[in-house]
């Protein structure tokens, strides 16, 4: 039977039109730490439009066991203006012990009606809570757990139609669902991807026009039939141990669509649009923000090319920058739970951009170009001190070739994107495109050879990593060196067509010898173990390399 605690509120302050909370349901009945707590709140009020705070707004006020005091937007469900109406409240408690709250609901900015205090007492759970940063390397959770990023774009379901000249039936495939893609991710090894709210992919924001039938026309403010689908997307991330980069967007800004801007540029500026796009980020947290698998908050998939789609007339980079610093200090203000917050550009950069202050984690896309991409994040971290994330990658970009053609080239293109993110300092690996294609093939079988190496690196250093300087004799073979606590990593690529010969030297250790066992990246399987000696405290490594081939070799101290 479902435990139900119905908790009658005193009417602290009301105001002339009897605005009031008159009743609150706590329909959780073991509170647990990091878990969703659901409420449900009942008022009266009148308003022209829920969905905006200006108008009418319900808080709720939070005091955690350590004295720390957290504000929760709520949302609203269902009723009419100047009627009995239903509000939900959902909070994840990241402390344990005893909880006191009320709610606040106000009009026009002013409050109206205040509940009494509630109790509630949370216990522990199993779960590591909401992910972090913790350095350029790693990700942390709230219990101090590191995290690594093997991560994909899986941005979209299947659309109705597809304008790909080579792969329409492919992307039209109503196999490629979030059911059917997240569990074979997660199956590969998977555990972070990065999705889209737009047109036809969770456009919550939408009324009609999604080239996609899972979503119904509607005149609600927010598309029901959307809403219920990212329910769904978040619950069952959080069943399978995903995390997910949900990129916002701008969302249906335009005045064709019900918005306020004529163009993206007054979008940026434009003080209607600007305050429209806060509520709605008000309405995300206060509906998903509960979420431990809500890895990052992404505002927009490369906002320069938003920049740059008039080239004749491009948008200012002060206005798309001042943007981003109201919306993200706006944000990181109004989520109790402090998610990660990120954007994207494609190529250009916007300058300032990189050095938002709550902006956590920069990043950019890269295609054609895969080999840069571990030069490319030092780089960046480098000049902004921050971490920085590869969010696209691809050996191709145009969707009007026929990938079958150099299918062993994207096949390679995706298994090195990889291997260069797990050797740098980036706390997400690389994100690869086309995940219908690579999932057809069965390429994205290959995360468990990378997530395999990935995880013997977290447990041995416990999230510490620190690169180290190799110096190999034949330039035509790639090597990359991490340390993680006692060991040592060494990634070696030969890209050429021809075997390739040479030795890799280094400097690590202080001990005499230590233990080395080879892994092939390919097979997935460690080959043998032997060891390896100093030479007046250096260590030299001889390799001979197959054609387009790469290994693996894992150092521990005797």
């Amino acid at each position: 039977m479902k435990f139900q605690t119905l908790l009658s509120f005193l009417l602290l302050i009301t105001s002339g039109t009897q605005a009031q909370i008159s009743a609150v349901e706590s329909i959780t009945a073991k509170p647990l730490q990091y878990r969703k707590t659901e409420f449900n709140i009942k008022l009266t009020a009148s308003w022209e439009n829920p969905y905006l705070q200006q108008d009418v707004a319900l808080d709720m006020q939070v005091n955690a066991p350590s004295g720390k005091t957290l504000t929760l937007p709520c949302y609203y469900a269902s009723g009419e203006s100047g009627k009995p109406s239903l509000w939900k409240a959902r909070f994840a408690p990241q402390e344990k012990g005893k909880y006191s709250y009320r709610f606040v609901l106000g009009k026009t900015g002013k409050v109206v009606s205040k509940s009494a205090d509630g109790y509630f007492t949370v216990a522990s759970s199993k779960s590591d809570g909401f992910l972090h940063v913790k350095n350029n390397w790693v990700l942390q959770f709230d219990n101090g757990k590191p995290f690594r990023g093997i991560a994909e774009n899986i941005c979209w379901e299947s659309r109705d139609n597809d304008d790909s000249k080579y792969f329409k039936a492919l992307h039209e495939n109503n196999k490629y669902n979030y059911e059917y893609m997240l569990r074979s991710f997660a199956g590969h090894g998977g555990n972070f991807f990065r999705t889209w709210i737009c047109r036809w992919n969770l456009p919550i924001d939408w009324k009609k026009g999604f080239n996609n039938s899972r979503y119904q026309p509607s005149e609600e403010y927010f598309n029901p039939s959307a809403v219920q689908r990212l329910d769904r997307l978040v619950n069952l991330s959080d069943s399978l141990g995903l995390y997910i980069m949900l990129c916002m967007g701008p969302g249906a800004y335009s005045t064709r669509d019900g918005g306020f801007s004529p163009n993206a540029a007054d979008f940026f500026v434009n003080p209607k649009s600007k305050q429209r796009y806060k509520d709605r980020l008000r309405y995300i947290v206060a509906r998903w923000g509960y979420s431990t698998s809500i890895g990052a908050w992404e505002f927009f998939n490369e906002v320069d090319n938003v920049q740059f789609g008039n080239k004749d007339k491009p948008i200012s980079g002060d206005s798309i920058v001042q943007w981003h610093d109201e919306m993200s200090t706006y944000l990181k203000r109004l989520d109790p739970y402090r998610h990660i917050v990120t954007t994207s550009i494609s190529h250009r950069d916007i300058n300032g951009l990189n050095s938002l202050k709550n902006i956590d984690i920069n990043q950019k896309h890269i295609y054609k170009n895969t080999f840069i991409i571990p030069e490319t994040i030092e780089k960046y971290e480098q000049d902004y001190g921050k971490p920085y994330v590869i969010g696209e990658f691809g050996y191709e970009y145009d969707w009007s070739k026929n990938f079958d053609e150099f299918a062993k080239g994207m096949d390679s293109d995706f298994k090195r994107g990889l291997w260069y993110g797990l050797f740098s300092s980036t706390p997400i690996l690389p994100m690869s495109w086309w995940w219908e294609y690579f999932n057809n093939r069965g390429t994205d079988a290959y995360y468990k050879n990378v997530k395999l190496i990935a995880d013997i690196m977290i447990n041995a250093g416990k999230g510490s990593f620190e690169r180290i300087e190799l110096s190999a004799s034949n330039y035509n073979i790639k090597a990359y060196g991490v340390k993680c606590g006692t060991k040592t990593f060494i990634y070696v690529w030969n890209p050429s067509e021809i075997q390739q010969a040479g030795r890799i030297k280094f400097e690590i250790y202080n001990t005499a010898s230590v233990k080395i066992a080879i892994y092939g990246c390919e097979s997935g399987k460690f080959t043998k173990s032997t060891d390896l000696k100093a030479n007046a405290g250096k260590y030299s490594l001889q390799l001979s390399l197959a054609q387009t081939s790469d290994k693996v070799f894992v150092l521990s101290e005797n």
